[in-house]
């Protein structure tokens, strides 16, 4: 059968611009669409001759080949497509643009599977307090809290043993029914369904229909040595259980490391202060330390060390994440100064300040004699 000119199928001039070939074509789509004319093989069939004439004319270089050759152009590789042969899909998808939001964006309504669609769980999120040394160690901490959980009577289903999901009879599985007032069609969800194009005529007693249920769990993790705060530790799977059979998302611990009295870290390094006497500080000395482990540390203090002095020890400070190897202790040395002294130590501080001409004028004994000198 000879096909009819396509400046004729959608009755324009050949010298018809863009936009009064786009406007010819969206009356006819209009006219002839499937959802206003349901079961209509003659409808449908204009429809497609209708698109294939503007998917032709609406392209300038197919526009050229077609002026020139006609049919016959399109039929040697030019591009133009066969009618008897479009997928109505297609059609929708290639042209939705010209039907704005008269027919939902130009698609046309899609049945949906007859069922509830998979859905991954959502992630969960949880705070764990622990300490500095529990961050240089490393730790085991029981997590509990309550998720989500497939339910095991239906297997995540929905639905009752033995039974299944039905197509929505009102909508035929499309979740929405369209109305026509005047020349407009409009949609809104099927109240049949609620808009989920199935129904459940039996759901599972366990769950209710909803595929889960809600738990206790009760498991533990591995905290690593070297976690630093804030870090955040993936556990995959066991956030919530997915919807109707999808998969579980992740649980997320975010590790909180709280303040040390006598310790800090300091990238991958552990710092702390040493008190030292002032001999200590002149003289040099070997001086015993705790870490934060409680093991024991032997540090070297060199001869007229300075207060704020740090004395490196490589490898004890915390383990690097993902590497075998640790960061530095940092020893800050700080003075100590005794708020009191016997007789004989302090004669001999008072000696020392004689022999290097420091003033070491009581200054409790000055203010007293001041004031008393103040009041005659």
């Amino acid at each position: 059968m000879q096909k009819q000119d396509y400046y004729k199928t959608l009755g324009v001039p050949k010298a018809a611009s863009a936009d009064q070939i786009k406007s010819a074509y969206r009356k006819m789509a209009l006219k002839y669409h499937p959802d206003r004319n349901p079961d209509n093989k003659q409808a449908e069939d204009k429809f497609k001759e209708a698109s294939e004439a503007y998917e032709v004319l609406s392209d300038a270089q197919k526009r050229k080949t077609y002026d020139q050759f006609g049919h016959a152009g399109m039929n040697q590789g030019a591009g133009g497509f066969n009618a008897g042969s479009m997928n109505m899909d297609d059609i929708f998808e290639q042209f939705g643009d010209i039907f704005g939001d008269l027919f939902g964006g130009g698609r046309r309504q899609r049945r949906r599977p007859a069922g509830p669609q998979a859905q991954r769980g959502h992630d969960l999120y949880k705070e764990i307090v622990i300490s500095l040394k529990d961050s240089y160690l490393g730790k085991k901490e029981e997590i509990t809290y309550y998720h989500f959980f497939t339910c095991e009577t239906c297997s995540g289903k929905g639905a009752k043993a033995g039974t299944n999901h039905q197509m929505c009879g009102e909508c035929q599985g499309s979740g929405q029914k369209s109305f026509q007032q005047g020349f407009f069609m409009y949609s809104q969800p099927c109240g049949g369904c609620a808009g989920q194009g199935y129904t459940m005529p039996f759901p599972c007693e366990k769950c209710h229909g909803k595929s889960r249920i809600q738990n206790y769990d009760k498991f533990t993790v591995t905290i690593p040595a070297g976690v630093f705060d804030e870090a955040e530790l993936r556990i995959g799977g066991k956030g919530e259980a997915g919807v109707y059979g999808g998969p579980a998302g992740d649980l997320y611990l975010k590790i909180m490391v709280m303040p040390d009295k006598q310790f800090e870290r300091q990238g991958d390094d552990l710092i702390c202060n040493v008190l030292l006497t002032y001999p200590q500080l002149v003289l040099g000395a070997q001086v015993e330390i705790e870490s934060i482990d409680g093991t024991k540390e032997m540090i070297k203090v060199p001869k007229g060390c300075p207060v704020g002095e740090k004395i490196m020890m490589p490898g004890k400070g915390f383990k690097k994440l993902r590497s075998n190897t640790r960061g530095n202790l940092v020893v800050i040395t700080q003075c100590h100064v005794p708020k009191k002294l016997n007789p004989d130590a302090k004669k001999k501080l008072k000696d020392y300040s004689d022999v290097i001409g420091t003033d070491t004028k009581n200054s409790d004994g000055y203010l007293a004699s001041l004031f008393k000198k103040f009041l005659g």
